[in-house]
């Protein structure tokens, strides 16, 4: 048996007490921007740089650990699914119940989408080098990151404008082409953030092939737990946010 193959009987837990720590900090940030946002305390809180990086921060942790849980995953068709499931269904409950905030392509629908095109493809990125492959998916991250913004560069600083073609068809907007009237209050698209969750599947098996995995053994209490159940967490986190706004502020 293999070394990458042994691993996957054995559960890292600190990889379940870093995604509960994400968990953590998304519903954190959840709740004051249904305060600050949603019941107007403060209008410009969600374009605060302190607010932007955080955001960040919560959903770079989310697609990364995504992509590191993958070379664990025994169902991962199964599991893309179901996560894709999840992202549907809250735009649907959003579009119904706040249209003014409906989620389109959301972090749920890129992330299951990234795991059924990873999976696809997962023979041929096992046979890659994975300190190459990470490297390789991090650049490929950053080349693409202003994509949905019309450029192509590294992160933020522009190398190409793109054709405003491009962006006129709003489903293409799932690829990271969104049209001038696209919104959509958490947006992922496929690119840039497919090769973030690919660079976490390479970063593992980097890690593995420098024996440092066994560094993931021990978890932190509690946070492994809530990192097993994020998915469902997740899911019944905003509406029981909501719910204690409510208490607080009334209704809107």
């Amino acid at each position: 048996m293999g070394r990458n193959e042994a691993v996957k009987r054995e559960r890292y837990r600190l990889i379940d007490s870093l995604r509960g720590f994400a968990l953590l900090n998304m519903v954190a940030f959840h709740l004051c921007y249904d305060i600050f946002m949603i019941y107007g305390v403060d209008d410009n809180w969600a374009l605060r740089p302190e607010s932007v990086a955080w955001e960040r921060f919560i959903c770079v942790s989310f697609i990364l650990i995504s992509g590191i849980s993958l070379n664990f995953s025994k169902h991962a068709y199964r599991r893309g699914l179901i996560v894709s499931g999840c992202g549907a269904l809250i735009t649907l409950v959003t579009a119904i119940a706040m249209p003014d905030e409906i989620i389109l392509f959301g972090v749920l629908s890129c992330i299951g989408a990234c795991m059924l095109i990873a999976q696809a493809l997962r023979r041929l990125l096992e046979k890659c080098n994975p300190f190459a492959g990470a490297a390789a998916a991090f650049a490929l991250f950053g080349f693409s990151y202003g994509l949905p913004d019309g450029f192509l560069g590294f992160f933020n600083t522009k190398l190409a404008v793109l054709p405003e073609e491009l962006y006129r068809f709003r489903p293409l907007a799932f690829f990271g082409f969104p049209d001038a009237d696209f919104y959509s209050s958490d947006y992922f698209p496929l690119f840039p953030w497919i090769f973030l969750f690919v660079c976490g599947f390479f970063l593992w098996r980097a890690l593995t092939e420098l024996k440092l995995d066994r560094l993931f053994v021990r978890g932190v209490p509690v946070l492994d737990y809530l990192g097993k159940y994020s998915l469902w967490i997740y899911m019944i986190h905003q509406p029981v946010l909501m719910g204690v706004c409510v208490l607080i502020f009334g209704g809107m």
